[in-house]
């Protein structure tokens, strides 16, 4: 079992923590760890976004939780993640450079993909688990599609997801549905905690 095998068992739900202050950041993460959702991401897309990485870094190790960092598309980023102590690197596309960089490190990584032509490039890197991006336009079918070809790859569906269409995808196969904006919504965190428990 790897890394992310052991992160990702039984949790069908990851939160992405996207553009936010690091105090509003560290609110989100605790609503989503009540909740049950053990994995959050923050995406750290320009260097103003790794303050509130390192709030939720500090908050997850008080609470004994794994925080992975987004949006990591170069060798610099993964470095730095591998400093602040990360549990997992996530991107939105593939880049090999960052693969290596990041076995290098010892800290695994999630590459994006959206076509069996990436996804079997990952596979051919070695790795098993995907970020499926962006989700919502790729549709729930691409996931069956998929595992035909490739049997051994796990999915986390990325974008355009929510609390109302995340089961639909789970039912495709998807291992995980990441989402963002639906921790905030007093009426999707019912239909997430539902999720979470199926």
């Amino acid at each position: 079992m790897t890394i992310l095998d052991e992160l990702f068992e039984n949790q069908p739900i990851m939160a992405i923590l996207r553009n936010m202050d690091p105090e509003r950041s560290v609110r989100l993460s605790r609503t989503a760890w009540q909740l049950g959702i053990s994995m959050v991401e923050v995406p750290i897309q320009t260097p103003d976004a790794v303050p509130s990485l390192e709030a939720v870094l500090a908050a997850g190790r008080e609470e004994g939780r794994p925080v992975g960092a987004g949006t990591v598309t170069s060798v610099d980023q993964v470095e730095l993640c591998e400093e602040l102590g990360v549990a997992f690197t996530v991107a939105p596309g593939l880049d090999a450079d960052v693969v290596a960089a990041s076995e290098r490190v010892g800290v695994p990584h999630l590459p994006g993909v959206a076509t069996a032509t990436e996804v079997q490039h990952a596979v051919r890197l070695g790795l098993q688990w995907m970020k499926a991006f962006p989700a919502s336009l790729l549709g729930k079918d691409f996931f069956g599609a998929m595992s035909g070809p490739f049997p051994q790859v796990n999915f986390v569906a990325t974008g355009g997801m929510s609390a109302r269409n995340a089961g639909e995808f789970l039912d495709a196969g998807v291992r995980c549905v990441a989402v963002g904006s639906a921790l905030e919504d007093e009426q999707q965190l019912p239909l997430l905690a539902e999720l979470i428990g199926r």
